[in-house]
């Protein structure tokens, strides 16, 4: 059984700055494409940022402002935001499929994820 842990969600001022943190119980990184979503009311849920080994890929949206990196050690993958703003408002979600990187580099924010974690809220608001 995969489980998704998430952590590191809170309130921030624009420019601010936030760590999420998904925890990945029972499936190892190394093989798994790893990705993040956000979602806010009455929208699409949409792609943030996704990962495979040293691979990274970003929305455009966030490009410069967040970055993706795993610790292989705790089975772990993070997502650090930078200047954020009020347009981030949203609840993160991690999503983890075991794939190839071929598979996570074409449609790694298509959403088709096997393991979602149980999101975390993230507001930006001065």
């Amino acid at each position: 059984q995969v489980q998704l842990v998430e952590s590191g969600g809170g309130s921030v001022q624009p420019g601010g700055s936030l760590r999420l943190s998904c925890e990945v119980r029972g499936d190892a990184l190394s093989t798994s494409c790893l990705s993040w979503f956000r979602q806010t009311p009455g929208k699409k849920r949409e792609g943030v940022a996704g990962s495979y080994g040293p691979n990274s890929y970003y929305a455009d949206s966030v490009k410069g402002r967040f970055k993706i990196s795993q610790d292989s050690a705790k089975n772990t993958v993070y997502l650090q935001l930078n200047n954020l703003q009020p347009e981030d408002t949203a609840v993160y979600y991690c999503a983890a499929q075991r794939a190839v990187a071929a598979w996570c580099s074409s449609y790694w924010a298509t959403g088709l994820y096997h393991y979602w974690g149980q999101g975390t809220q993230v507001t930006v608001s001065s």
